[in-house]
């Protein structure tokens, strides 16, 4: 059975992730007819662990994992290990006593328990003794009153449970939840989190020393140092800054970073990396969070794959950079619009950034549709663009492994 694992990140009060949640939406059990429903969710989460792995879709991070009551009762959390997984109970479990005795083994074998999309029934005493023996109470911000919501507020540190404010849409309800002592935070709002305020793109792991390898060869490989290049977000955009300005803005428009660096030169390429090593030996900016710079190259490799497997493998350049700089208003806290004013990508990318709907933006599209677990969305956009769920499935494998030993290992060489 071909399954889809996405992920998402969540944070603490530092902006910093600390979990993740596997996602998986009721609609896709929707294909499979002949298995029931607790079955085919039970075989998405066994084998998203097995095809998969958890380290490799969680870098580390514990993995908020959401299991029905049938599942509960058949003890399928036991089948990982506590210190991977939370056990994320679904919002239609109706506490009781057998749910109750459930939770307390899974406590006593080191499992945590997560309450999901919580709503506190006063009239129902099995709630507070699930809440009891719950580490974190999930509060939907988006379906949610400020009364039902206050109900479990107040029980927080009566009951020693933590807070964990989900569906947050905006920066209004985020401030709110931090005012109001949440610890833990997710939602669609921090896929755009504001991380930073200064207007440069601080390095995350320092390339300087291998690409100055790579330039001091007797016969220099362009397609290597462009590869080095291309796993760099902030030698990147600095690249393309550089080749805009005055001294050196090209006849026409880039769309890959081995153009860039031809129409720069070697020993042009060789100086400015130079000056941005000392710099960084310097004084070292601060740095961006890891997920954003993850989620920036996740989708980068992601776009650039599915635009081989969509055979437009002769621009697939133009599909890495188009997922790279898909972030970079967050990054930058500027208008995209206005970012792009300063780098000399071609039309298409532009394009597709800024909304249009070209070949570029659908395929972007069906990677922000992954990673939200849009399960609609992605067999219309699989659909369109003649894709199977194998060859997406392969994709985002790919893309998650392949920026894990980037981080991992800074710059290694890919495949």
């Amino acid at each position: 059975m071909e399954v889809f694992v996405a992920r998402q990140p969540i944070f603490n009060r530092n902006q910093e992730t600390v979990a993740y949640e596997l996602l998986y939406r009721n609609n896709e059990i929707n294909m499979f007819p002949s298995i029931d429903g607790d079955q085919a969710t039970a075989d998405v989460i066994i084998n998203s662990y097995l095809n998969i792995g958890l380290e490799s879709l969680s870098a580390g991070k514990p993995c908020f994992i959401n299991f029905t009551e049938n599942l509960l009762r058949l003890r399928v959390p036991t089948y990982f290990n506590p210190r991977e997984i939370v056990v994320e109970i679904l919002e239609s479990v109706v506490p009781g006593p057998d749910v109750l005795v459930v939770c307390q083994e899974l406590k006593e074998l080191g499992y945590k328990i997560a309450l999901d999309d919580f709503i506190f029934n006063e009239y129902n005493p099995y709630y507070r003794e699930l809440m009891k023996l719950a580490d974190y109470v999930k509060v939907d911000f988006m379906n949610t009153t400020d009364t039902e919501r206050g109900s479990i507020e107040v029980l927080s540190p009566l009951l020693g449970f933590k807070l964990l404010a989900e569906k947050v849409e905006t920066e209004d309800q985020y401030e709110e939840a931090l005012a109001k002592g949440y610890h833990f935070f997710q939602g669609y709002f921090f896929s755009k989190p504001k991380i930073i305020a200064t207007q440069d793109v601080p390095t995350y792991f320092h390339s300087y020393y291998t690409i100055i390898q790579s330039l001091e060869m007797t016969e220099p490989n362009i397609e290597r140092i462009s590869q080095l290049i291309e796993q760099d977000l902030s030698l990147s955009y600095k690249l393309l800054k550089l080749i805009n300005s005055p001294a050196y803005r090209p006849r026409h428009k880039i769309h890959s970073i081995r153009q860039a660096i031809v129409l720069l030169g070697l020993v042009e390429i060789k100086r400015w990396i130079y000056i941005l090593a000392v710099r960084e030996q310097v004084g070292k900016k601060k740095q961006l969070d890891n997920e954003v710079i993850t989620l920036c190259l996740t989708r980068a490799k992601m776009c650039e794959l599915l635009a081989e497997k969509h055979n437009r493998t002769s621009i697939k350049s133009s599909y890495f950079l188009t997922g790279m700089f898909s972030l970079m208003d967050t990054i930058l806290s500027m208008p995209i619009e206005r970012i792009l004013m300063d780098l000399p990508l071609n039309d298409d990318i532009c394009n597709a950034l800024t909304g249009s709907r070209n070949d570029l933006k659908k395929i972007l599209e069906l990677v922000l549709s992954i990673e939200q677990a849009n399960w609609t969305e992605i067999e219309l956009q699989m659909t369109e663009l003649k894709l199977t769920k194998k060859e997406v499935m392969e994709s985002y494998h790919h893309s998650c492994k392949w920026t894990e030993e980037l981080l991992n290992h800074e710059v290694t060489e890919m495949a």
